[in-house]
């Protein structure tokens, strides 16, 4: 395992350094997007000498460059944001309380505050660049009765602060809903230039788009409460207000195409700013890393890439290490060399074994939370029996595939940084209602549960008809079965004991006491009454897809597994010279299959196989959103590479019968 020296080594050498490159450009760029905004903000038609000629003198006055400067200071924080809150594996909520518990979160809300204060300063520096009625807070006004020179408060002024504000915390909300920080890698690789060329027309749309949205949604806020923040700064900075002003919260006031065509390329100019520093970020710290695959000097095996590939407390480390297996099992043919190379002395592949070794970890750990999720769903929620199934006999067997490997040490399975999201998996499966079954499974305590729902799964009401004993014997109730409920009594050939007939737990000695009773019957009270409001419904209900997006959520850790190990399978055929990949074959091909069984299973439960809606133009990635689909298509992909390559020569690998018969499906080409 990685010291924390060489943790600080890595991270201070790439991270920081490509966060730092980022900031650096983004800095670099202000001027650039700056004079753009000057330009655009005195555009004149008919005079266009005249307008080239006062935007030239306005780039060099003082308060410009005051201006920019403040701006730099703004582009500083964000990418400081950016690197603080970054992150490789997306948080999905699995409904709208989860949503609304994240937005409010109390560091949200420090965020959304930081970026409301950075929006009032960015649209204060394009006020003072815009000149004119929007330059100042205050403005000379003439007292009607005594004819004196006051400072009055100047809305224009005040309404591009505030709007500032909006933008700011409309950017920091979107954030928190559109995964605004969750970097993904590209599926293929581009020079940081290309990709920046090939980004900025998106971000140029994205960046309008939002700020015409943001224009428009303050407008109508405005319109409503307007009088609020103006009478109470008016009231604070003692500036009156000029009454002779048709103030902006009417709709004379806000129908004013100058102020609505400032605001919106202000807008433009402010989204543009964080947008770019943001792809900037992204394309730096997503930038592949070549890692070593053996060093000659001890002090510098720890930067070597099986070493790095099993590293667990950084989830970047390991993210870039198994991206560059993926690059060098495809590309670099004297790498591979190195990765079937033996040790001297003792002529182990030590290189070869750490690697594989942690890539069927990655997948053994997938197909044990698919098989996981699937008996959960399956058995609706109930507590099953620890005794063996045909579903946990896939997990065993995807699990057991690492004994057989000799002279590979265990490698223990990632923990906290490839895990799913709490959202799917809080707890373990050792209670009524486990979260795994959420949300295709209806939770038969909550208050939303009606009484056809318990019936359904097994519960009865009281006060139903169904309670208590079956009278008649041609009726059965029948809880709902899956394709995975599998049970002991079935293997024995018995039909599965019915929640009817199955045997009540011994009656307690005593009675519950009357506090228990009531304090039981006004809990049922509070539920029905909750479950009759709509609005309380709406939010604890489950999103369809959301389970199924979560247990997939860091997949792109398992796509570059899969593409690392199928290309240097394939690759062993021709260059392994001392045959080290042959005795981990069998155990290799096991994996992929077993994981192929789970994969397939999952696609046949409601919501897995239908693909989300194509949303607008936004800065947030939506690529996990379609991870599982990118994995299938890579499962079946490494293993039609491996069969492809080795052809009748699987005939004579020692695997089960099963995976035999579903390898020959794609020698055949009928996957």
């Amino acid at each position: 395992m990685f010291s924390i020296k060489q943790n600080c080594w890595f991270i201070r050498k790439v991270v920081i350094w490509r966060a730092v490159a980022s900031i650096a450009w983004s800095v670099l760029l202000l001027p650039i997007t700056t004079a753009v905004f000057v330009l655009l903000s005195r555009f004149s038609l008919f005079h266009p000498i005249q307008w080239i000629s006062d935007c030239t003198n306005l780039l060099t006055v003082s308060s410009t460059i005051f201006s920019l400067m403040v701006l730099c200071a703004v582009v500083l924080i964000t990418g400081f944001f950016n690197l603080e809150f970054y992150t490789l594996v997306p948080s999905i909520p699995c409904s709208r309380v989860a949503l609304l518990g994240t937005v409010l979160h109390p560091l949200q809300c420090v965020h959304s505050l930081v970026y409301s204060s950075m929006g009032m300063l960015v649209m204060w520096c394009a006020s003072v660049i815009i000149g004119g009625r929007y330059s100042t807070l205050g403005t000379p006004c003439m007292q009607s009765e005594s004819g004196d020179v006051l400072t009055c408060l100047n809305e224009y002024h005040l309404f591009l602060l505030l709007a500032g504000a909006f933008m700011g915390y409309s950017h920091s909300f979107l954030g928190v809903v559109q995964n605004m920080y969750y970097v993904s890698f590209q599926p293929i690789q581009q020079y940081k230039y290309p990709q920046f060329k090939g980004c900025l027309p998106m971000l140029l749309k994205c960046s309008v788009i939002q700020s015409l949205y943001s224009t428009r949604n303050f407008a109508a806020l405005y319109f409503f409460f307007g009088y609020v923040p103006r009478t109470w700064i008016s009231s604070t900075l003692n500036l009156p207000i000029d009454s002779s002003l048709q103030p902006l919260d009417s709709l004379t006031g806000l129908l004013d195409f100058s102020l609505l065509y400032h605001l919106s390329i202000s807008g433009t100019f402010l989204y543009f700013t964080w947008y770019l520093t943001v792809l900037l970020f992204r394309i730096y710290a997503t930038e592949a890393y070549s890692f070593p695959v053996q060093s000659t000097f001890s002090e510098d095996a720890e930067k070597c890439l099986p070493k790095v590939v099993a590293e667990k407390s950084t989830l970047v480390m390991k993210f870039l290490a198994l991206q560059d297996l993926a690059l060098l099992s495809q590309h670099s043919a004297s790498r591979r060399q190195e990765v079937f190379s033996l040790s001297q002395p003792g002529g182990h592949p030590h290189n070869w074994n750490a690697i594989s070794g942690e890539c069927l970890c990655l997948l053994s750990d997938l197909t044990q939370r698919l098989v996981a999720h699937q008996d959960a769903v399956a058995s609706n929620g109930r507590v099953k029996s620890q005794s063996a199934s045909s579903d946990t006999r896939s997990a065993s067997s995807s699990s057991s595939v690492l004994s057989g490997m000799e002279d590979v040490p265990e490698t223990p399975r990632p923990t906290v940084p490839l895990r799913t999201p709490g959202s799917v998996f809080k707890s373990s499966v050792g209670g009524m209602h486990s979260s795994l079954t959420a949300p295709f499974t209806p939770d038969v305590d909550s208050p939303f549960c009606s009484p056809a729902i318990r019936r359904l799964v097994g519960q009865q009401d009281p006060q139903s008809p169904w309670f208590g004993t079956v009278q008649s014997p041609h009726i059965m109730r029948r809880g709902p079965k899956l394709w995975s409920a599998s049970t002991e009594s079935q293997s024995n050939g018995s039909p599965p004991a019915s929640p009817a007939t199955a045997p009540s737990p011994p009656a307690a000695n005593q009675k519950p006491s009357f506090l228990a009773q009531w304090l039981q019957n006004r809990k049922e009270q509070v539920k029905s009454f909750l479950a009759k409001r709509v609005l309380i419904v709406y939010l604890f209900n489950k999103l369809p897809e959301a389970s199924s997006q979560a247990l997939f959520a860091d997949s792109q850790a398992h796509i570059w597994a899969l593409q690392g190990l199928s290309h240097l399978v394939a690759a062993s055929f021709s260059e392994d010279q001392f045959g080290v990949v042959q005795t981990t074959l069998p155990n290799i091909l096991s994996s992929l299959v077993v994981l192929l069984e789970a994969v397939d299973r999952h696609f046949k439960l409601p919501h897995a196989s239908s693909k989300p809606a194509r949303s607008v133009c936004s800065m947030g990635d939506s690529t996990y959103k379609t991870l599982r689909f990118a994995l299938r298509a890579a499962l079946k992909t490494a293993i039609y590479k491996i069969t492809t390559t080795f052809g009748e020569h699987l005939n004579a690998v020692n695997i089960s019968t099963e995976h035999r018969k579903r390898l020959q499906q794609f020698l055949e080409f009928k996957e």
